[in-house]
Protein backbone atom coordinates (compact mmCIF):
# COMPACT_ATOMS: atom_id res chain seq x y z
CA UNK A 1 0.00 0.00 0.00
CA UNK A 2 1.51 3.51 -0.97
CA UNK A 3 1.61 6.62 1.04
CA UNK A 4 -1.25 8.33 -1.11
CA UNK A 5 -3.86 4.77 -0.09
CA UNK A 6 -2.92 5.89 3.52
CA UNK A 7 -3.43 9.43 3.72
CA UNK A 8 -7.00 8.79 2.32
CA UNK A 9 -8.12 6.45 4.38
CA UNK A 10 -6.48 8.26 7.02
CA UNK A 11 -8.24 11.32 5.80
CA UNK A 12 -11.82 9.19 5.28
CA UNK A 13 -11.94 8.43 8.70
CA UNK A 14 -10.90 11.96 9.99
CA UNK A 15 -7.70 10.57 11.70
CA UNK A 16 -6.12 14.17 10.69
CA UNK A 17 -3.86 14.07 13.57
CA UNK A 18 -2.14 11.04 12.46
CA UNK A 19 -2.19 11.81 8.73
CA UNK A 20 -0.44 15.23 9.55
CA UNK A 21 2.36 13.74 12.10
CA UNK A 22 3.11 11.25 9.54
CA UNK A 23 3.41 13.29 7.04
CA UNK A 24 5.79 14.79 9.23
CA UNK A 25 8.29 11.23 9.98
CA UNK A 26 8.14 11.53 6.52
CA UNK A 27 9.68 14.92 5.53
CA UNK A 28 11.97 14.11 8.68
CA UNK A 29 12.58 10.29 8.60
CA UNK A 30 15.48 10.95 11.78
CA UNK A 31 12.71 12.09 14.65
CA UNK A 32 11.03 8.99 13.45
CA UNK A 33 10.60 6.79 16.87
CA UNK A 34 12.64 3.73 15.91
CA UNK A 35 10.68 1.59 18.95
CA UNK A 36 6.99 0.61 17.29
CA UNK A 37 5.16 0.86 20.78
CA UNK A 38 6.59 4.26 20.56
CA UNK A 39 5.84 5.10 17.09
CA UNK A 40 2.11 4.11 17.28
CA UNK A 41 1.90 6.07 20.65
CA UNK A 42 3.22 9.32 19.06
CA UNK A 43 0.90 8.60 16.50
CA UNK A 44 -2.05 8.26 19.33
CA UNK A 45 -1.08 11.68 21.23
CA UNK A 46 -1.03 13.22 17.90
CA UNK A 47 -4.78 12.57 16.95
CA UNK A 48 -6.00 12.64 20.65
CA UNK A 49 -4.35 16.72 20.31
CA UNK A 50 -5.35 17.02 17.64
CA UNK A 51 -9.04 16.49 18.16
CA UNK A 52 -9.22 18.57 21.39
CA UNK A 53 -7.84 21.23 19.28
CA UNK A 54 -10.52 20.78 17.15
CA UNK A 55 -13.03 20.06 19.88
CA UNK A 56 -11.71 23.26 21.16
CA UNK A 57 -12.37 25.57 18.04
CA UNK A 58 -16.30 24.19 17.34
CA UNK A 59 -16.95 24.75 21.35
CA UNK A 60 -15.41 28.32 20.74
CA UNK A 61 -17.00 29.26 17.52
CA UNK A 62 -20.73 28.10 18.92
CA UNK A 63 -20.13 29.77 22.16
CA UNK A 64 -20.36 33.31 20.34
CA UNK A 65 -18.84 34.90 23.72
CA UNK A 66 -18.41 38.61 23.61
CA UNK A 67 -14.71 38.76 25.01
CA UNK A 68 -13.12 35.61 23.34
CA UNK A 69 -9.60 36.43 24.85
CA UNK A 70 -10.63 36.65 28.51
CA UNK A 71 -9.41 33.51 31.05
CA UNK A 72 -10.13 33.58 34.83
CA UNK A 73 -6.51 33.38 35.75
CA UNK A 74 -5.80 36.73 33.40
CA UNK A 75 -8.17 38.81 35.96
CA UNK A 76 -6.64 41.45 36.77
CA UNK A 77 -6.04 42.16 40.74
CA UNK A 78 -3.98 45.17 40.00
CA UNK A 79 -7.28 47.38 41.09
CA UNK A 80 -9.76 46.13 43.90
CA UNK A 81 -12.35 45.08 42.51
CA UNK A 82 -13.51 43.36 45.67
CA UNK A 83 -12.83 40.12 44.48
CA UNK A 84 -9.88 37.93 46.19
CA UNK A 85 -7.29 35.34 44.40
CA UNK A 86 -8.67 32.73 46.48
CA UNK A 87 -12.38 33.17 44.75
CA UNK A 88 -10.55 33.34 41.11
CA UNK A 89 -8.85 30.19 41.77
CA UNK A 90 -12.53 28.19 42.91
CA UNK A 91 -13.84 30.02 39.96
CA UNK A 92 -11.34 28.42 37.90
CA UNK A 93 -11.47 24.88 39.26
CA UNK A 94 -15.24 24.30 37.88
CA UNK A 95 -16.54 22.77 40.58
CA UNK A 96 -19.37 25.05 41.05
CA UNK A 97 -19.95 23.91 36.86
CA UNK A 98 -19.30 20.41 37.68
CA UNK A 99 -22.23 20.53 40.20
CA UNK A 100 -24.50 22.34 37.75
CA UNK A 101 -24.81 25.52 39.97
CA UNK A 102 -24.70 29.05 39.11
CA UNK A 103 -22.94 32.31 39.14
CA UNK A 104 -24.46 35.68 39.82
CA UNK A 105 -22.23 38.31 38.64
CA UNK A 106 -23.26 41.75 39.64
CA UNK A 107 -21.39 45.55 40.01
CA UNK A 108 -21.74 49.07 38.29
CA UNK A 109 -21.14 49.87 34.18
CA UNK A 110 -17.66 48.39 33.18
CA UNK A 111 -16.69 46.70 36.35
CA UNK A 112 -15.81 44.09 34.32
CA UNK A 113 -19.26 41.51 35.01
CA UNK A 114 -18.74 40.48 30.82
CA UNK A 115 -15.22 40.21 31.15
CA UNK A 116 -15.31 37.87 34.25
CA UNK A 117 -18.71 36.31 32.87
CA UNK A 118 -16.66 35.36 29.41
CA UNK A 119 -13.30 34.21 30.93
CA UNK A 120 -15.51 31.59 33.36
CA UNK A 121 -16.95 30.43 29.73
CA UNK A 122 -13.58 30.57 28.19
CA UNK A 123 -12.02 28.09 31.04
CA UNK A 124 -15.37 25.94 30.75
CA UNK A 125 -14.58 25.45 27.03
CA UNK A 126 -10.79 24.44 27.62
CA UNK A 127 -12.05 21.96 29.80
CA UNK A 128 -14.52 20.22 27.41
CA UNK A 129 -17.68 22.21 28.46
CA UNK A 130 -20.63 23.21 25.68
CA UNK A 131 -20.84 27.21 26.15
CA UNK A 132 -23.80 29.47 25.03
CA UNK A 133 -23.89 33.19 25.27
CA UNK A 134 -26.63 35.23 24.50
CA UNK A 135 -27.16 39.32 25.82
CA UNK A 136 -30.93 39.19 27.58
CA UNK A 137 -32.28 42.43 25.56
CA UNK A 138 -31.22 40.68 22.02
CA UNK A 139 -31.94 37.24 23.19
CA UNK A 140 -35.30 38.63 24.09
CA UNK A 141 -35.92 39.60 20.20
CA UNK A 142 -34.58 36.22 19.30
CA UNK A 143 -37.11 34.46 21.23
CA UNK A 144 -39.96 36.61 20.07
CA UNK A 145 -38.97 35.94 16.12
CA UNK A 146 -38.50 32.46 17.27
CA UNK A 147 -42.49 32.58 18.29
CA UNK A 148 -43.42 34.21 14.74
CA UNK A 149 -41.53 31.47 12.70
CA UNK A 150 -42.31 28.60 14.73
CA UNK A 151 -38.64 27.75 15.64
CA UNK A 152 -39.18 28.34 19.57
CA UNK A 153 -39.37 24.60 20.67
CA UNK A 154 -35.89 23.52 18.62
CA UNK A 155 -34.42 26.68 20.30
CA UNK A 156 -35.26 25.20 23.63
CA UNK A 157 -33.93 21.78 22.97
CA UNK A 158 -30.46 23.86 21.30
CA UNK A 159 -30.19 25.78 24.19
CA UNK A 160 -31.08 23.16 26.97
CA UNK A 161 -27.93 21.29 25.48
CA UNK A 162 -25.86 23.03 26.44
CA UNK A 163 -23.29 22.80 29.92
CA UNK A 164 -23.15 26.19 30.61
CA UNK A 165 -25.80 29.24 29.72
CA UNK A 166 -24.52 32.85 30.22
CA UNK A 167 -27.17 35.68 30.20
CA UNK A 168 -25.37 38.95 30.25
CA UNK A 169 -27.02 41.94 30.78
CA UNK A 170 -29.63 40.98 33.49
CA UNK A 171 -32.09 43.79 33.67
CA UNK A 172 -30.93 46.46 31.40
CA UNK A 173 -34.15 46.87 29.72
CA UNK A 174 -37.90 45.95 30.64
CA UNK A 175 -39.42 42.84 29.98
CA UNK A 176 -42.37 42.02 28.15
CA UNK A 177 -44.88 39.41 29.12
CA UNK A 178 -43.95 37.30 26.77
CA UNK A 179 -40.51 37.64 27.50
CA UNK A 180 -40.37 36.62 31.17
CA UNK A 181 -42.27 33.36 30.39
CA UNK A 182 -39.93 32.73 27.35
CA UNK A 183 -36.79 33.34 29.91
CA UNK A 184 -38.82 31.31 32.84
CA UNK A 185 -38.99 28.37 30.37
CA UNK A 186 -35.20 28.42 29.23
CA UNK A 187 -34.59 28.66 33.05
CA UNK A 188 -36.35 25.86 34.36
CA UNK A 189 -35.08 23.67 31.11
CA UNK A 190 -31.99 24.22 32.95
CA UNK A 191 -32.49 23.34 36.34
CA UNK A 192 -30.49 20.38 37.60
CA UNK A 193 -28.97 19.54 33.52
CA UNK A 194 -26.92 22.38 33.47
CA UNK A 195 -25.31 25.51 34.63
CA UNK A 196 -25.99 29.46 34.56
CA UNK A 197 -23.85 33.07 34.77
CA UNK A 198 -26.16 35.87 35.11
CA UNK A 199 -24.64 39.66 34.58
CA UNK A 200 -26.52 42.33 35.97
CA UNK A 201 -26.18 46.22 37.45
CA UNK A 202 -28.97 45.68 38.91
CA UNK A 203 -28.43 43.94 43.09
CA UNK A 204 -30.36 40.56 43.17
CA UNK A 205 -32.79 42.33 45.79
CA UNK A 206 -34.49 44.54 43.15
CA UNK A 207 -34.77 41.41 40.27
CA UNK A 208 -38.08 40.65 41.54
CA UNK A 209 -39.80 44.49 40.77
CA UNK A 210 -37.99 44.25 37.74
CA UNK A 211 -39.83 41.02 36.72
CA UNK A 212 -42.90 42.54 37.74
CA UNK A 213 -45.13 39.98 37.34
CA UNK A 214 -44.58 38.28 41.32
CA UNK A 215 -45.79 34.97 40.30
CA UNK A 216 -43.29 34.37 36.96
CA UNK A 217 -40.83 36.19 39.17
CA UNK A 218 -40.83 33.91 42.45
CA UNK A 219 -40.56 31.16 39.66
CA UNK A 220 -37.25 32.50 38.02
CA UNK A 221 -35.53 33.96 41.15
CA UNK A 222 -36.47 30.65 42.75
CA UNK A 223 -34.57 28.79 39.67
CA UNK A 224 -31.74 31.61 39.34
CA UNK A 225 -30.46 32.33 43.37
CA UNK A 226 -31.53 28.86 44.59
CA UNK A 227 -28.46 27.15 43.65
CA UNK A 228 -25.98 29.88 43.17
CA UNK A 229 -22.78 31.88 44.02
CA UNK A 230 -22.82 35.42 44.03
CA UNK A 231 -19.88 37.57 43.29
CA UNK A 232 -20.32 41.23 43.55
CA UNK A 233 -17.81 42.93 41.83
CA UNK A 234 -17.12 47.09 42.85
CA UNK A 235 -14.56 50.30 41.60
CA UNK A 236 -14.39 51.96 38.88
CA UNK A 237 -15.28 51.80 35.13
CA UNK A 238 -12.44 49.72 33.63
CA UNK A 239 -13.01 51.22 30.32
CA UNK A 240 -12.92 54.86 31.68
CA UNK A 241 -9.43 54.16 33.63
CA UNK A 242 -7.92 52.68 29.85
CA UNK A 243 -9.17 55.94 28.65
CA UNK A 244 -7.39 57.46 31.18
CA UNK A 245 -4.33 55.72 30.95
CA UNK A 246 -4.26 55.86 26.80
CA UNK A 247 -4.71 60.02 27.71
CA UNK A 248 -1.58 59.99 30.48
CA UNK A 249 0.16 57.66 27.45
CA UNK A 250 -0.27 60.44 24.57
CA UNK A 251 0.78 63.57 26.69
Amino acid sequence: MNDNQTYNKLADMRLYGMMNLNQRFNENPHVMPSIPQEYFASMVDAEYHDRNHRKQLRLMKNAKLKYTNAFLEDFDFSIDRGVSRQLIGWLCGLSWLDKKQNLIITGPTGSGKSHTACGAGNNAIRAGHSVLYKRVPRFCEELEVAHGDGSLPSLRAKIQKFHLLILDEWAVSPLTPRARLDLLEIIEDRAGSGSLIVTSQMPVEQWHSFIGEPTIADAILDRIVHRSHKIELRGESMRKLKESVQEVRHV
